[in-house]
């Protein structure tokens, strides 16, 4: 028995045991990627137009977005605390929702609906923060990956809550509603306890990086076996079995990480755990002397800059260096004489706060590029619903299903391949990130043209290039700004997607969308005396929904969409020419 307990702590103890479970936490928590199927159900129940629906995909937003108190809160909150009271938001937001779409509930206005929307997707904040915070904490050295994984399994989540209400079988759509209430609520309670710190930087043993290459694989499983499941179940007609069959295989895929955990359990003599830092020491000597006259200058920077005359930069750079130097020198003699006090700012790689970042260039370019090009991609998954009927497509689900899975690789992809770059060739990820933003350019062009499949293309290039925003610049912050404080950037970070969402969604889409609908029905209301059934058939009743039918429907706003992706792309080169001399400098003595 004093084998098996000692056996038991350690498992219960193991860093990986807490990454799988915030893997499985996160592959239930996304809720937000399903608004693309939820949206058909309430504008329908509920008779919105397309402007009323994109405010609620805006309060959607605002919720998945908006994690400030979240961010606050897990500095004095334990884990499971943070887990809890997501699970309860989760429950009293879409719960209630449900209720009002099953007429169960009277309908509320639509700012009250509005408010329903976001605490329930506002749950999601305190659960992305709490596997975050913590898994960063147990493996620090590993951010590219840990943030990958977690953020894919993230956007996988529409996709596994889309197959449960597959093996359902019910004709009820707003079951799909009272899923996403209660599914990640049950999710966060079971998982609370074990989601949380455990010394994970003492747990380094030489088979992590085996471990993470068998995540990995069960990703890449996981996203294949789920895109052959969804494009069979879109063209044949499978029976009740085969469905629960391929469910079951499904939940295998999910379950078998819990090998890792497992196995370093009962293999722990044989392998004898190390200790790891935040960020690669210095060598001693040559690094650290060379380290030293780097930081010299930098520490009265700011008050040069303050001091130097105006023309100072118009002057030939030697003779700008040697005034320089001057002025460097008397504001030495000015602090040894206590006559002036000199500030010393972060460099990047270091440890900002908030306000020292947001006064930062970088910052801001980071934060405009993923507005750009997450914004976007959020305005394509809130719409895939509409878009999809527009052009004929009577189900939105099998395009939800796929952007979750695409979505899922990039967040996974991104993670994996900036990794390379930044530790094999010692730079940038942005580059990384410029390169999906392309993708995205590429996928909203094709939306625009509507040609024969590209539906399918377009939401795999989108999804791939949203996905990899989420995995690329969470980890590229940490890096230029530093970790102690990276709760409040990165809940800053996020406000973008729902500012992009607001501006490419609310402003733009949505009232391209009601005017081609309005100006549909104009033209069948004054044609030659059509038939009231004709009318109900292509639905311009009077009394419900205007419904836009066609590729002009979101021709203009793919096309402007495409348009501020390559924007966010030219961004992001600029972020990698400006921040391209500090990688070697963080990853030049682990590259290999």
């Amino acid at each position: 028995m004093g084998k098996l307990g000692e056996r038991l702590r350690a498992f219960s103890t193991n860093r990986w045991l807490v990454f799988v479970a915030a893997m499985w936490l996160q592959s239930m928590a996304g809720i937000g990627y399903l608004f693309g199927a939820i949206s058909p159900v309430v504008k329908a129940a509920l008779g919105y137009n397309q402007r009323q629906v994109a405010a609620l995909g805006v309060a959607k937003d605002l919720g998945d977005c908006v994690g400030f108190l979240a961010g606050t809160l897990s500095a004095t909150l334990p884990a499971w605390g943070m887990l809890l009271i997501g699970a309860v938001q989760n429950f009293l937001g879409y719960g209630w929702l449900w209720l009002i779409v099953t007429r169960q509930a009277p309908a509320l206005p639509l700012w009250m609906m509005c408010v329903l929307i976001f605490v329930g997707t506002n749950g999601e904040t305190y659960f992305n923060t709490a596997s975050l915070v913590t898994c960063i904490q147990n493996f620090p050295k590993s951010r590219g990956p840990t943030v990958g994984i977690l953020k894919g399994f993230a956007g996988l989540s529409s996709a596994i809550l889309t197959q449960l209400y597959a093996v359902m079988h019910t004709p009820d759509h707003a079951t799909l509603v009272f899923m996403v209430a209660v599914g990640p609520s049950l999710v966060a309670i079971g998982l609370m306890f074990i989601i949380r710190p455990v010394g994970g930087h003492r747990q380094v043993r030489p088979s992590d990086k085996n471990s993470f290459m068998f995540i990995y694989t069960i990703c890449l499983l996981l996203a294949s076996y789920l895109v052959g499941v969804m494009l069979v179940q879109d063209f044949v007609q499978l029976s009740d079995n085969v469905v629960v069959f391929l469910t079951v295989i499904l939940f295998i895929l999910l379950v078998l990480p819990i090998a890792i955990p497992v196995v370093l359990t009962l293999s722990s003599k044989t392998e004898h755990p190390m200790e790891e830092s935040l960020l690669p020491e210095p060598s001693k000597g040559e690094a650290s002397t060379s380290q030293e006259k780097e930081d010299q200058p930098e520490v009265i920077l700011s008050e040069v800059e303050e001091e130097k005359p105006k023309d100072i930069d118009s002057l030939p750079l030697s003779e700008r260096r040697k005034r320089i130097a001057e002025l460097q020198a008397k504001l030495v003699q000015a602090a040894a004489r206590g006559g002036v006090r000199i500030r010393r700012r972060p460099h990047r790689g270091e440890n900002f706060t908030l306000m020292q970042a947001l006064v930062k260039a970088d910052f801001w370019l980071i934060w405009i590029s993923l507005l750009l090009g997450s914004g976007s991609g959020l305005t394509v998954i809130d719409n895939l619903g509409q878009m999809s009927q527009a052009v004929g497509f009577k189900d939105a689900h099998i395009f939800v299903s796929l952007t979750s899975i695409w979505n899922f690789l990039g967040r996974v992809g991104g993670g994996y391949f900036s990794e390379i770059i930044v530790r094999e060739h010692t730079y940038p990820r942005h580059i990384a990130l410029a390169f999906a933003q392309i993708l995205m350019a590429a996928g909203h062009f094709l939306f625009a043209m509507a040609w024969p499949g590209t539906m399918y293309i377009g939401t795999f290039l989108v999804g791939l290039g949203y996905g990899a925003h989420w995995a690329i610049v969470p980890a590229a912050v940490s890096e230029l700004f530093g970790v102690k404080h990276f709760g409040a950037m990165y809940n800053f970070l996020t406000v973008a997607n729902p500012t992009g969402s607001l501006v490419f969604s609310g402003l733009i889409a949505s009232n391209l969308y009601d005017y081609e609908a309005e100006k549909q029905a104009r033209h069948h209301q004054i044609s030659a005396l059509p038939s009231p059934r004709l009318l109900h058939n292509m639905g311009f009743l009077a009394d419900g929904p205007l419904k836009c039918e066609g590729p002009v429907c979101f021709f203009v706003s793919s096309l402007i969409m495409s348009a501020f992706c390559v924007v966010g792309a030219g961004l992001s080169l600029i972020v990698v020419h400006r921040t391209k001399r500090v990688y070697p400098h963080l990853y030049g003595s682990v590259r290999t």
